[in-house]
């Protein structure tokens, strides 16, 4: 299955999420690929549009070892991985500081993208969380934990594409998972999209004011 760019794609992800329409349900984008395509499923589905921005928390000395995330919302939450923490060396005080200089990243780009608009409580809610694809799935899977602690009544997970071992490991955090098609073997997200150029932060804005309209 292929798609033409991703409002396209999320024009036939709305289609498969319509039964969800009606159920105090809130759209969450994984910015800034999943804004487009998370764009379609909030106008088809009557729903508000909000941003889930992750943050890897890297490992002390090598930043670029993932030992965990934090999620932004009203509630933030941070999402560890404890064994590898431990073996990495991270201690409370090294994650906290890395939690603050995270979440301050990430009110600097909620910031650009929506203004003094804070994030929607999910309390409660059923939460669709779109992006335009996932490959390893570790940032959907941050995002759906933290979704899980800050009192999300349920929990969806949207994509178009997405290689049907992810999917199957992705079952385990969420009540939900829709995935358009799931080819085997898997490359690359955008091996799947005619146009797949980088979203930009302007679309980014332009996209989210068009849902607040």
């Amino acid at each position: 299955m292929m798609f033409k760019d991703r409002t396209e794609a999320g024009r036939r992800l709305a289609e498969a999420l319509a039964a969800h329409r009606g159920e105090a349900t809130i759209v969450l984008a994984l910015p800034r690929g999943g804004v487009p395509v998370a764009a379609e499923v909030a106008r088809a589905l009557g729903a508000p549009l909000d941003l889930v921005m992750v943050r890897k928390i890297g490992a002390p000395g090598h930043p670029e070892y993932g030992i965990g995330a934090v999620v932004d919302g009203a509630d933030p939450q941070v999402v560890v991985d404890a064994a590898t923490a431990r073996m990495a060396g991270a201690d409370a005080t090294y994650l906290e500081e890395t939690k603050s200089r995270e979440l301050a990243e990430i009110e600097r780009r909620r910031r650009a993208y929506l203004g003094d608009r804070r994030p929607l409580d999910v309390a409660g809610r059923t939460v669709i969380v779109v992006d335009d694809g996932v490959a390893t799935g570790s940032t959907a899977t941050a995002a759906l934990r933290a979704l899980k602690k800050a009192g999300a009544a349920r929990r969806i997970l949207a994509v178009p594409v997405a290689p049907i071992e992810t999917v199957e490991a992705l079952r385990e955090e969420a009540d939900e998972v829709v995935a358009l098609t799931t080819p085997y073997p898997f490359h690359a997200v955008g091996l799947y999209y005619e146009d797949f150029d980088q979203t930009t932060d302007e679309e980014v804005v332009a996209a989210l004011e068009g849902a607040r309209g």
